[in-house]
């Protein structure tokens, strides 16, 4: 197997992102539109937002993955994050993205404390539904003709985790309160 290392992007990595970005499969599984320049990659990423965690995996020094982990900025929301991934093509069952989440779950449990973290993925994409089951996600929802894709509208699910309840917290959230 392959030693994956993930790290967080850098702007030398827009080039590798735009490249996965633009994989076939990628834009087919994601809301990622094809033939995106690296330079509006370039543009987009050059604001400094310190509630976006975005990283990367490489192989053999190679970017071949990238997650963004986005920090709900509402008040009443701070608890939430949000994900998008992409995996190359060519590094697709290969581990990538069990390394990226198993990153961004430490990061959002341990470092960010989030509670939940949310995301969206299409109806059809079993693949990447496995995963993030595998990570403790569930189905919370469909979308129904969701987005655009190939000609076609499809489904999406809506997706969550939230963080197992440690040692001395409190597990009574969502709960009403009592009278």
């Amino acid at each position: 197997m392959e030693r994956i290392v993930v790290r967080g992007a850098e702007p030398e990595d827009v080039p590798a992102i735009t490249e996965i970005l633009n994989c076939p499969g990628v834009v087919y599984g994601t809301l990622q539109l094809p033939y995106r320049s690296v330079a509006e990659r370039r543009q987009r990423g050059t604001d400094h937002d310190p509630d976006v965690h975005r990283l990367v995996a490489e192989v053999d020094g190679r970017v071949v993955g990238t997650l963004g982990l986005h920090v709900e900025r509402h008040a009443r929301r701070r608890h939430v994050g949000s994900i998008g991934m992409a995996v190359h093509d060519e590094f697709q069952g290969r581990g990538v993205g069990t390394a990226l989440m198993a990153a961004m779950i430490d990061l959002a449990d341990n470092w960010l404390g989030l509670h939940r973290v949310e995301l969206t993925v299409y109806a059809d994409n079993a693949a990447a539904i496995h995963l993030y089951e595998k990570f403790g996600f569930v189905v919370e929802g469909r979308f129904v003709d969701y987005a655009f894709r190939a000609g076609q509208y499809v489904d999406a699910l809506a997706m969550a985790r939230l963080r197992p309840a440690s040692h001395g917290e409190d597990t009574g959230a969502g709960q009403a309160p009592s009278a």
